[in-house]
């Protein structure tokens, strides 16, 4: 049986896929923070699931890991109704 992906759980997922993307090019919170022009707590926080993102963060976390947006998204989701 199916569970469907809640919001925290999607956003769980959505840090998984951040930190998998950071750890394949050896990078340290704090280089990818510098890449995006964000914190680098804010970084360990998004990986983690704890922070819910706009589009604009989207877009500079896929710039700095030099990556389409849509990458950030290569991650399973149950979209069954909630």
């Amino acid at each position: 049986m199916a569970v469907n992906t809640s919001k925290i759980e999607f956003q769980k997922s959505f840090g998984e896929q951040i930190e998998r993307l950071r750890t394949e090019q050896n990078l340290s919170f704090r280089q990818l923070a510098q890449r995006c022009d964000l914190d680098y707590s804010d970084i360990s926080k998004i990986e983690k699931g704890e922070r819910n993102i706009q589009l604009s963060t989207v877009l500079q976390l896929a710039k700095g890991l030099g990556i389409h947006p849509k990458k950030l998204f290569d991650f399973a989701v149950d979209l069954g109704k909630e």
